[in-house]
């Protein structure tokens, strides 16, 4: 049976790896691995799944910095949500968007802690409505109307 193939039937997963890794070991193909004889990198810190993910995304290499765990990226978005709430269209966005992050964060506070505490503040709804409507900007007075102009008296007959 060559390595990577199918399972034999009645034999145990645990048998059938123990024996592939032996005759992989026989043939050699463990010899001048990149790394040998070294440690391996980062057994001394604690696994979480943030930190794997960062890691194997530097490994690949994509940019990990839009990559915090979600206490930190909750703290980022309540910032980003304060300083560009002038931005959305409606004081009903404005409700909508921050009862959602109010709902999430709950929801981060129900889970276990996963690593350190990062305390994510809830939105005060009422201040950011009060903060949206101060950039608006101030609508301008309507022109009093103008009284329509007067018909003569023989042409508004018929």
């Amino acid at each position: 049976m060559t390595a990577g193939g199918r399972k034999p039937f009645g034999t145990s997963f645990e048998d059938w790896i123990e024996r592939q890794v032996r005759e992989a070991h026989e043939r050699g193909e463990f010899e001048n691995l990149p790394g040998a004889g070294r440690p391996l990198p980062g057994l001394d810190r604690e696994f979480s799944a943030e930190r794997w993910a960062a890691d194997k995304a530097r490994r690949e290499g994509f940019d990990v910095s839009a990559m915090p765990p979600p206490p930190l990226a909750l703290r980022r978005e309540r910032e980003v949500l304060m300083r560009d709430v002038h931005e959305l269209v409606s004081e009903a966005a404005v409700r909508d968007v921050a009862a959602d992050f109010n709902d999430r964060v709950l929801e981060l506070y129900r889970r276990p802690a996963d690593g350190p505490l990062v305390v994510v503040g809830l939105l005060d709804v009422e201040a950011l409505v009060e903060a949206w409507r101060a950039s608006r900007p101030v609508p301008a007075e309507a022109p009093p109307a103008a009284e329509p102009p007067r018909r003569r008296w023989w042409r508004r007959r018929g």
